[in-house]
């Protein structure tokens, strides 16, 4: 018998179905060994030495391995191929004391590629397990060194770690260039025209042969100018550009790229894509999920080719297998991008899926399928109509062929103009002035951060979406209601003080070339403790330094409140979930007050008990509801947010979801039309 060995049940289960009754899958449940929660666990004098240990939890799953594995002819490891995955190996190794155990990998889990593997095995790529060594033992070296000085200087229960100080950088620059824009005023000027009873619209673009800049009409004033001058004008086509203008599909996806659409299309967060891509990857469905590579294999190329052209014929399939090329540093090339296990097995075709992950299946297989196809094909045109000494630009624009779009739908916009021809004397109808002005940076979303991340080189596929969950349960960032990444107070005031005292922590390049010297741990080209003591040693110093110099942030407010239980005053202390009203007392008096925040206040009085007010509140985990704020008194709450009109039906208080208006009583159907 062979015992082979995975991360998941459900991968067990689905290689389980492939392998005959020569073979045993069991699943570790994930990590084996880890470094301990109660201690550093990091021998720093020998040379970074961790110590690892078995996590309670996983004991008992440990000995029936270790039982299974002493009954087996062979042990085989087919943990992920990445470098986490190939750590899990190493450990499982480890841990059930396996002598010379065969590792297998496979991008995913198809009868084909479970038998090809199983014949191609190899040994435990030392590479990639010390990549992810250094990886966990530099993190924890700025966890567990980190955050006490913060607790010491700033405020208990707070953390620092590598990437996540990165990533709330970020938003707080963001934040900071938001606060700082200053909206500038311009004008645009536009003619109404019309040629065989049919109007469009013109835009000004030029004036004596020079292209008007974007912010060059500055006010109202100029811009009357401009129409006054074209008083009695005749509109004159002077030129006519006419081609044809290609879409292109966009590449497979890739961790990063899946994460952005499957929030710009589905508002799915990098955490629930994750999941979601996981379950799909166990149970066969798509290739593996953590990867930055765009490398297709030869055989889905093929694959993908004979499918268009037997679905939508030969038109549709591009002229030859589309190959893309990998940008990202440290891209893996021997890694595939996400694409289906079978490009025949449309979304109809994949049964048992739950809706969620039928959503993201059919994005996957629509993507990889529409990256081999045609491009889109419009007919566009560009008529320049001149006015006295000013020039407008009216553009015009039809689908000839649709190619890829069959498939993937994307948002494009048909314009068609009349008939012009050039010497055409146009009718004019009217003139428009518009104001407009400069808008500030937009906040970022779950997809801007992942991608300004990736930009940046920071981080990995299998660390976006930890990263996102991390900073947020941290309470240094927060969604508002359009869903973009605000800082809360002190996510600001914790990125002050590592910009200010540890900048290399938080400064996005240093961070990327340690992401590069990873990658070069995984490479062979260096050595795991090496990069570690480049960073530890200096780091140390420094953190010794600031612990003398400096001094704890003071984060009391005066009030003129007066403590209910002892008379003394009240004063606003900073928690890691925000501020609260505290007694001056402390520790002798423990009276303590949340801060109701006037902008929660939504004006409505609470359905329930009829006295007090419907204000927006937070869970721990920093997720916004909405409730009385007479509570414990009242326990009226919801997820939506609550308006001022009632349910005709059963006269509950309605919220809204999305663009929806719908009753709050779970038990009532009733959405307003």
């Amino acid at each position: 018998m062979k015992l082979v060995i995975v991360e998941s049940p459900t991968k067990a289960k689905t290689i389980q179905k492939f392998l005959g009754k020569d073979f045993e899958v069991k699943s570790s449940f994930g990590h084996v060994r880890d470094l301990p929660k109660s201690k550093f666990g990091i021998d720093v004098e020998k040379n970074f030495t961790p110590e690892y240990i078995i996590p309670t939890k996983a004991k008992k799953l440990v000995s029936e391995l270790k039982k299974e594995s002493a009954k087996a002819d062979q042990t085989i490891l087919a943990t992920d191929e990445d470098r986490e995955g190939e750590s899990i190996a190493w450990h499982l190794k480890e841990a059930l004391k396996l002598e010379d155990p065969e590792r297998i990998v496979f991008h995913e889990i198809t009868k084909p590629a479970i038998e090809d593997a199983l014949n191609n095995p190899r040994k435990i790529d030392f590479n990639l397990v010390d990549a992810q060594q250094a990886r966990r033992v530099l993190d924890r070296i700025v966890g567990y060194k980190l955050s006490p000085f913060l607790w010491k200087k700033v405020s208990k229960g707070l953390s620092a770690g590598r990437v996540q100080s990165v990533a709330v950088r970020l938003v707080v620059d963001k934040e900071n260039e938001i606060k700082n824009f200053v909206a500038q005023e311009y004008w645009s000027v536009e003619a109404l025209l019309k040629k065989s009873g049919q109007e469009f619209l013109a835009n000004l673009i030029k004036k004596d042969g020079k292209s008007i800049d974007k912010l060059e009409i500055k006010n109202e004033g100029e811009a009357q100018q401009i129409l006054k001058e074209l008083e009695g004008a005749d509109y004159i086509v002077e030129n006519l550009e006419k081609k044809e203008t290609r879409k292109y599909p966009a590449p497979p996806f890739t961790t990063s790229t899946l994460q952005q659409a499957a929030w710009q299309r589905y508002k799915f967060s990098a955490k629930q894509t994750m999941a979601l891509a996981q379950k799909l990857y166990e149970q066969g469905f798509i290739t593996y999920h953590r990867t930055d590579s765009l490398n297709l294999s030869e055989i889905s190329l093929q694959a993908a080719r004979g499918f268009i052209t037997k679905e939508f014929g030969e038109n549709y399939a591009s002229d030859k297998p589309v190959r893309y090329k990998t940008k990202g540093k440290g891209a893996q090339e021997a890694h595939e991008a996400i694409r289906p296990t079978e490009p025949s097995r449309n979304p109809g075709a994949a049964s048992g899926l739950d809706a969620r992950q039928q959503k993201l299946y059919t994005m996957i297989w629509q993507r990889f399928v529409a990256c081999q196809m045609q491009p889109a094909v419009f007919d566009s045109v560009a008529a320049d109509i001149k006015a006295n000494h000013y020039t407008f630009r009216a553009n015009g624009q039809t689908l000839k062929f649709n190619g890829f779009l069959k498939v993937y739908p994307t948002k494009f916009e048909e314009k068609e103009l009349p008939q012009l021809v050039v010497a055409d004397n146009l009718e004019f109808i009217k003139l428009n002035s518009l104001q407009h002005f400069t808008e500030p940076p937009a906040r970022y979303t779950e997809a801007s951060l992942i991608k300004a991340l990736e930009k940046a080189g920071v981080g990995r596929p299998s660390t976006y979406a930890p990263t996102l969950t991390t900073i947020q349960a941290r309470n240094y960032v927060e969604k508002n209601e359009q869903k973009r990444f605000m800082p809360t107070e002190m996510g600001t005031i914790v990125n002050d003080v590592l910009i200010k005292n540890f900048p290399e922590i938080v400064d996005i390049d240093f961070t990327a070339k340690m992401e590069e010297e990873l990658d070069g741990v995984a490479e062979g080209k260096n050595s795991w403790q090496k990069v570690t003591k480049e960073f530890y040693d200096p780091f140390a110093k420094n953190l010794e330094e600031k612990y003398e110099k400096v001094e704890k942030a003071n984060l009391i407010k005066e009030t003129d409140k007066v403590c209910p239980k002892c008379g003394s005053a009240i004063i606003e202390r900073m928690g890691r979930f925000g501020r609260f009203y505290a007694c001056s007392k402390f520790p002798e008096c423990k009276y303590t007050e949340s801060i109701e925040n006037k902008n929660a206040n939504l004006g409505i009085k609470c359905p329930k008990c009829k006295e007090g007010d419907v204000v927006a509140k937070k869970t721990k985990r920093g997720k916004i509801f909405y409730g009385c704020n007479r509570f414990p008194k009242c326990d009226f709450a919801v997820w939506d947010k609550p308006i001022n009109e009632f349910c005709p039906k059963c006269d509950s208080i309605l919220t809204e979801k999305g663009k929806k208006i719908k009753c709050s009583n779970k038990e009532c159907d009733y959405v307003k039309e």
